[in-house]
């Protein structure tokens, strides 16, 4: 965002819904503004850093035009768009449909040998299976990389890695049999984390299945402390083996971390309110996505602070 005295910010988040909260929360703060002031506000610059998909494009305002030039020292903020006019948009989306129409199955791609199973945007069994594994060997490189230089670092899991270099990690995690995260071009811890939280983030079905989320909603809202723990339990005992064997061992990892928390500032809560939207989200937003964050936060926090208790043998 750029203001009219020449001061830039610039707000990012891999999340797309995120992203058009933003945009829309500035465009309708501009648009309150006095007529005088809001007369050319459509024309904000807002830069999306993130891959623009179709249907984002489709949700922006394609209504916007230049503004004249005795109106531009009134702009509070300029909204740049892909193209120059409506028209070479609308002729820019009609070309990329048509074109990935066209395109060729991941499937057929993968059967024809063109390209390797991926890693990241794969369901979890798949990748296990793959594998011969119930846990992903990336889950646990990455855990193994933050535990042996990231658990006293300012932030870890809550500060953003480069996301250039987060999509170059990506990629060679689907190009490549081997990775080596001691490297020095992922020597930034949290280019590490980012991968990590990116590859859960992308499960076509997250790490808490989508038939289990109105389960713990539930079991979250019990009243009784000890009844919460067993109801969750029980949850998570009925779990896929590898999303359980996975989230077990995350788990066990994100406990050491908040032990950590007088040096790495990463409580329970902190760690519940960066993994809660990511491991477990309802298969279809509704209009209780605030309510849905906040059972989403309390329940990773509940089982990171009751970890041995939930994750235990029955004997425990």
């Amino acid at each position: 965002i750029t203001t009219v005295s020449g001061n830039e910010f610039l707000l990012q988040s891999d999340i797309d819904f995120i992203i058009l909260d933003w945009f829309h929360a500035i465009k309708n703060a501009i648009d309150r503004l006095p007529k005088e002031r809001s007369c050319t506000s459509r024309n904000l610059e807002f830069k999306l850093r993130r891959s623009t998909s179709i249907e984002l494009l489709n949700s922006l305002d394609t209504e916007s035009k230049e503004p004249k030039p005795e109106h531009r020292k009134s702009l509070i903020f300029r909204l740049n768009y892909s193209a120059s006019d409506t028209n070479d948009r609308n002729r820019v989306k009609s070309r990329l449909k048509k074109f990935i129409s066209r395109r060729p199955s991941l499937k057929t791609l993968q059967e024809k040998g063109l390209i390797k199973d991926q890693i990241f945007g794969s369901h979890l069994h798949l990748v296990c299976e793959h594998e011969k594994s119930t846990v992903p060997q990336f889950v646990r490189l990455c855990i193994k990389a933050v535990e042996k230089r990231g658990l006293d670092v300012d932030g870890i899991y809550r500060v953003s890695g480069n996301l250039a270099t987060i999509q170059k990690l990506r990629f060679v995690v689907n190009q490549e049999e081997k990775l080596n995260l001691d490297d020095s071009q992922w020597e930034d811890i949290h280019v590490v984390t980012g991968a990590l939280k990116m590859f859960f983030r992308e499960l076509p079905e997250p790490l808490f299945p989508y038939c289990f989320f109105e389960q713990f909603v539930e079991a979250i809202k019990i009243q009784d402390n000890t009844s919460r723990i067993k109801s969750i339990r029980s949850l998570v005992k009925k779990l896929p083996r590898p999303n359980y064997d996975t989230m077990k061992i995350l788990f066990e990892h994100l406990k050491k971390i908040a032990a950590k928390e007088s040096v790495n500032l990463m409580s329970t809560q902190s760690l519940g309110i960066v993994f809660g939207p990511t491991l477990l989200r309802p298969e279809k937003e509704t209009g209780n996505m605030a309510v849905h964050m906040l059972y989403q936060n309390q329940i990773v926090e509940l089982m990171l602070s009751e970890y041995s208790k939930i994750f235990g043998s029955e004997e425990d």
